[in-house]
């Protein structure tokens, strides 16, 4: 039940609390539809980070398979002394975009064309260079994936955030005012009519004197 706010049973407090009311209903109305945006772009993240987990899968399904080819082809040591003198450090570029107020990160795979490749292509085979290629695939995917997974987290987190807004404004605040509204407008006219009444008894004693 909404609870009484504590103010002076006054004119000028009464003019505050219907400002204040007026104030809360468009806040309302701003919080909701921000709350639409971002469940809608909740949901457009959620379908994208399946559909990418889905893609991640297959493409780590084919890079094995391709991986078990040329290590069958070349044997395991020597495809490892070859892959060791590739090794080198990946760099993610990092952005931020902003969605109804989320700031939504942004990764893009740096130099992501022959990440793998520097192996002496002599002693190699058409199979390392097709596998190299689907890792390459599959190292793109996993940054896609990541930024989608983290970008569903913030939006969840906001959207309980400003579901917690609005729910505190509809239940509490909005219902909080025009209770209290309501109380002084039914004091103010109780004070009306007692004055109107004592009015009326001091015309009559007037009027018998």
């Amino acid at each position: 039940m909404p609870q009484l706010l504590k103010v002076r049973p006054t004119k000028i407090e009464l003019v505050k609390l219907k400002r204040r009311l007026a104030l809360s209903e468009r806040v309302q109305r701003i919080v909701k539809d921000r709350l639409s945006i971002l469940t809608m772009e909740f949901l457009q993240t959620a379908r994208e980070t399946v559909e990418a987990k889905r893609k991640l899968l297959a493409q780590f399904s084919e890079a094995y398979k391709a991986w078990s080819i040329a290590t069958g082809y070349h044997g395991y040591i020597a495809l490892e002394k070859e892959l060791i003198a590739t090794e080198a450090d990946l760099k993610v570029a990092t952005g931020l975009r902003n969605v109804a107020g989320v700031r939504i990160p942004s990764l893009e795979l740096m130099g992501e064309k022959r990440l793998m490749r520097g192996y002496n292509l002599v002693d190699t085979s058409s199979c390392l260079d097709h596998a190299a290629q689907l890792w390459e695939k599959c190292l793109k995917a996993i940054i896609e994936l990541a930024e989608s997974q983290k970008s569903l987290e913030l939006l969840g987190m906001q959207i309980n955030r400003t579901k917690r807004i609005v729910n505190a404004l509809e239940c509490v605040v909005i219902p909080g005012l025009q209770v209290t509204i309501n109380y002084l407008n039914m004091k103010f006219e109780e004070r009306d009519r007692e004055e109107k009444s004592r009015l009326k008894r001091i015309k009559v004693l007037v009027a018998r004197g």
